[in-house]
């Protein structure tokens, strides 16, 4: 089965399927081009090898209107041109095939074409998308929760005793091909919040408390990095300036990475939620 929806960002859905709108052709789904990034001295032989750089994907689908009433066609031809209209900016694009689900974020590459029918009985068209984000991702999120302080001091008490352990860790699993962004959100009250991934050895520090009202929430990924703290539904301030200078936006590498959340201070309410997606090179 090949089924491909897109959803812009009003909501609105098409599907390209089998009948009436009829998928012919889809190219670009697995492949993606490369930039090779190198480095060359002084009479070198050749150059070394620095990094690969994925460009953009272009995804183009060609089709037809299996409709051979003119009012029908017509109708669909309008709706292919509304949903998928360039200025809506990003939309998604999920794909169903072969018994597997991905998703991916596009735009439009200009309206989608319609060429004269000729002798042709149905509609035919094409449509492209520009990926800026070149990997495929799961439609499922994934989810840990972890407590920055556990406390263990109880009255009446005798010595020794612990007054608390300052954190929690756990192993997530990535299985997607490459390294996956992660959005952090912190639940206070807690006092200087450090979430590390232990396996990378990097690590993100607040310089700053958060009270019981307040959420800091991070997003790593390179399309849409944010730090803000939220009150309710509602974002009251940028944070990233009270990142220590140290921090990094990581991402979780592909395979199992070990997470510790720790804090100065705070209670069993504080705790954090590490959210992503599994990243691939292709369907």
């Amino acid at each position: 089965m090949r089924r491909l929806t897109y959803e812009n960002a009003r909501g609105e859905r098409i599907v390209f399927y089998l009948s009436p709108i009829l998928i012919e052709s889809l190219t670009g789904i697995g492949e993606v081009d490369a930039d090779l990034q190198g480095q060359k001295s002084p009479y070198q032989d050749g150059e070394t090898h620095l990094d690969v750089i994925l460009q953009p994907r272009f995804i183009d689908l060609e089709g037809s209107i299996l409709k051979t009433d003119l009012r029908e066609m017509k109708a669909y031809r309008k709706h292919i041109l509304k949903v998928c209209n360039p200025k809506l900016g990003l939309g998604k694009i999920t794909l169903e095939l072969d018994g597997d689900t991905k998703e991916i974020f596009g735009v439009l590459d200009g309206t989608p074409s319609f060429p004269e029918r000729g002798r042709d009985v149905w509609q035919k068209f094409l449509i492209t998308w520009k990926c800026p984000d070149p990997y495929w991702r799961d439609p499922q999120e994934v989810s840990r929760a972890l407590r920055s302080y556990r406390g263990k001091f109880i009255l009446p008490t005798t010595f020794p005793f612990e007054l608390g352990i300052s954190g929690d860790s756990t192993i997530l699993y990535n299985g997607g091909d490459v390294d996956a962004p992660v959005t952090i959100d912190i639940q206070g009250p807690v006092t200087r919040p450090r979430v590390i991934n232990k396996t990378t050895g990097q690590f993100v520090i607040l310089n700053r408390s958060l009270s019981a009202d307040e959420v800091l929430h991070i997003n790593t990924n390179d399309q849409n990095k944010r730090v803000e703290i939220y009150r309710g539904a509602e974002t009251i301030e940028k944070a990233i300036g009270y990142l220590d200078h140290d921090s990094d936006f990581w991402k979780l590498e592909p395979g199992d990475n070990e997470i510790q959340y720790i804090a100065d201070a705070g209670n069993a309410d504080a705790i954090v939620a590490i959210a992503w997606h599994n990243h691939y090179l292709g369907m």
